[in-house]
């Protein structure tokens, strides 16, 4: 059965017509605490065809941008080729000049969506919304892992910019202050939530990766390491609207979401997140 983003009706099955590529990436092969994260992209398929297609906020059917459903990723087990078939493909829709939606799977995969982006992107920079740092070297003796995405990613030459980071290692810590990444963690954002300045840290091309740990647990419960101190719904489209209008965003994945037998929101909540986040690009690329 081919699930597409949307139900079938309001969903591109054109390539050519579309605006958007959604790309369903079912890969897990390193976290470490609650698993499940392969089953995410299909839940969120799932979900979606019980949206409202239009947005009463943005007085859009976002629909009509053309929303087409990529295959899910399939393949190689062996972290290096996941990575870099993972790359070729988002290079073929960059090619396309499309904007690509990365569907995780483990935030690991965020590294060959943004080597694609990196390629072909002048003057990028990475806007990082997690409860963690993943600026590890290794982790379980990998390089290549969840907990590390963010440090291959800085080595690559990347600007990143961390925003909601309430756990971390000391190292990581120690490895933020010598490189002097931008981070903007949680606990110094209880009373300005998600202050505008840290867009003036950003470049003009910004690559958005969105682990669903960036959401408190209340409202997001769907994650491998649920922690407290998170942020919610309205604070975190609010600031993600005006880094659309502010800045050209190139693309984004949510990673990490790792869906609960029994308990719908949190499949319904990611869906509806990534249509509003396609509505801000629709709003203020096409329109």
């Amino acid at each position: 059965i081919i699930m597409h983003f949307l139900d079938y009706k309001h969903s591109c099955k054109n390539i050519s017509n579309a605006g958007v590529v959604i790309l369903p990436l079912p890969v897990e092969f390193s976290t470490s605490y609650g698993k499940g994260t392969k089953f995410g992209p299909a839940a969120i398929l799932k979900a979606s065809p019980y949206l409202e297609f239009y947005d009463e906020q943005l007085d859009l059917q976002t629909w009509k941008i053309g929303i087409y459903t990529a295959p899910p990723f399939s393949g190689s087990t062996e972290p290096d080729t996941i990575i870099n078939n993972i790359y070729n493909i988002v290079l073929h829709y960059i090619n396309k000049k499309k904007f690509i939606i990365g569907l995780g799977g483990e935030h690991s995969v965020t590294l060959g969506i943004y080597k694609a982006f990196h390629d072909t992107c002048k003057n990028l920079s990475v806007l990082h919304l997690d409860a963690h740092s993943d600026l590890r070297d290794k982790y379980e003796g990998l390089k290549i892992s969840h907990a590390c995405v963010m440090r291959r990613i800085y080595e690559s030459g990347a600007k990143i910019v961390q925003v909601g980071i309430r756990s971390q290692s000391y190292n990581e810590r120690l490895f933020t202050i010598k490189n002097n990444i931008k981070t903007y963690y949680a606990y110094e954002m209880i009373k300005n939530s998600l202050p505008v300045t840290i867009i003036d840290q950003l470049t003009e091309n910004v690559f958005i990766t969105i682990d669903t740990d960036f959401f408190d647990p209340s409202v997001m419960p769907g994650t491998g390491t649920p922690e407290p101190g998170g942020f919610y719904w309205n604070e975190t489209l609010l600031f993600l609207k005006k880094v659309f209008k502010q800045r050209n965003v190139v693309g984004f994945d949510v990673v990490e979401f790792s869906p609960i037998k029994g308990i719908f929101h949190p499949d319904f909540f990611i869906a509806k997140f990534i249509y509003k986040l396609t509505g801000f690009y629709y709003k203020y690329n096409y329109l």
